[in-house]
């Protein structure tokens, strides 16, 4: 096994990001985003020098690659993205399996995002045959199989697991969003160091005018993977239990057999006239649709962070989610529900809300978004993970964000084609 020598400190740290997708692949949902938002942060950090390297897939379940215009494309941050053309299932790469030895040798440490991917056992491999540290990022993969007993494949996801554990380097820190992906992940996985970083949240700098409850409706917003996970077959039915002046706007997208089902499912309770689908939208359209809502829903059955919720409360909407997502926060700061999982709960919650003071609500979730989960706060976190990690010591576990720090100059940015900027769903 080789062993790393530590890196000139003349120099940069050299991060690689290793994701099976990456953006702009929206369809994935949030975590596409708060990688991004990693990148970017170390990249204007003049102590460090990233590139990632992923494949060209554009959605779950298809063939769709994106349609880039450079490869590898270069970041407004200041970093190099190569894109792997995709082969096989959602990330299987023949070229990104070539790249990866010589980036890991380039490295001074590696940050692998996901768990059942392709790409991950063979970076965990290559950082250890190549005495690289790692941090490692599950997504949430390892919490919902330990978490949602309809979790497909359950008994293939042990041996995955069991095969990561073998082959990981020694210098490897699982990344957790919340402590409940922590503790249900090391469940998981056994003895491994961790760290409890959160998503950034960008908070819009100004919202448009908005009316609450316009004409008497109570207008329901849900925005993600249209996945059983996300329990939106659970908000479908409820939706035929609420008053008629109760609406649904369902944004987001998924695998094809799942939107069909789920359409198919409103049309069965006769809800095609108050359950919309609007699709997957950018930047600019969700400012709209998060302005014609009134409560967001995310009725999660298994949920490592839930960037969206934040999402919700950084544009001052109120929000219902479930015990399987770490918001407890909703209620300890007064900006929605957190409740059991059930078609009884989310109901109850959503008629509990119904008379609240939506406008209230919404500003406190704004305000605490804007105190603990900023970006750069977050961002800040992670590279002093880096630091540690190259200079052999633990990572920090634990502390509120530095909210007041600022994010250092960086490179000036080339012109990249590729970008456009936008928030996480």
């Amino acid at each position: 096994m080789s062993e790393q020598t530590a890196p000139d400190p003349q120099r940069r740290i050299r991060v690689l990001h290793v994701t099976p997708t990456y953006y702009p692949a929206v369809a994935f949902g949030g975590p596409i985003f708060s990688t991004k938002a990693l990148c970017d942060g170390a990249a204007r950090d003049p102590g460090f020098e990233v590139r990632v390297l992923t494949t060209d897939s554009a959605a779950p379940g298809r063939s769709d690659a994106l349609p880039l215009t450079e490869n590898p494309a270069w970041f407004p941050a200041g970093y190099e993205v190569r894109y792997c053309r995709r082969r096989f299932m959602t990330s299987g790469s023949p070229e990104l399996l070539r790249r990866l030895p010589g980036l890991i040798r380039w490295a001074d440490v590696v940050h692998v995002t996901a768990a059942y991917s392709f790409p991950t056992i063979p970076a965990l491999l290559l950082c250890r045959l190549l005495g690289k540290p790692v941090v490692w990022s599950p997504r949430g993969s390892l919490q919902a199989t330990a978490q949602w007993s309809g979790a497909p494949r359950r008994r293939m996801k042990e041996l995955y697991e069991s095969v990561c554990n073998a082959v990981r380097p020694r210098r490897t820190i699982l990344h957790a969003t919340a402590e409940m992906e922590r503790e249900t992940s090391r469940g998981r996985l056994g003895d491994i160091e961790s760290v409890v970083i959160p998503n950034g949240i960008e908070l819009p700098g100004e919202l448009p005018d908005r009316t609450w409850r316009p004409g008497g409706r109570l207008r329901l917003m849900f925005m993600s993977r249209l996945h059983e996970k996300k329990g939106l077959d659970v908000l479908i039915r409820v939706m035929a239990r609420l008053p008629a002046q109760v609406t649904l706007d369902i944004y987001g997208d998924g695998e094809a057999d799942h939107v069909a089902g789920f359409r198919s499912l409103v049309a069965e309770l006769g809800l095609t006239d108050r359950v919309l689908f609007r699709g997957q939208i950018g930047a600019q359209e969700k400012l709209r649709a998060f302005a014609e809502a009134d409560l967001f829903c995310l009725p999660t059955r298994s949920e490592n962070f839930g960037i969206v919720v934040g999402e919700a409360l950084a544009h001052g909407v109120p929000v219902i989610t479930t015990t399987a997502a770490p918001w407890d926060g909703l209620e300890t700061e007064g900006c929605g529900l957190w409740t059991e999982q059930g078609e009884d709960a989310l109901e109850a919650a959503i008629l509990s809300l119904n008379n609240a003071d939506l406008a209230a609500l919404g500003e406190r979730g704004r305000q605490w978004m804007e105190r603990d989960f900023t970006p750069v706060s977050v961002s800040l976190r992670m590279r002093d993970v880096y630091r540690r990690l190259v200079g052999g010591r633990p990572a920090v576990t634990g502390g509120r964000p530095h909210a007041t720090e600022t994010a250092p100059a960086g490179p000036a940015p080339r012109t990249a084609s590729l970008q456009r900027e936008g928030h996480a769903q």
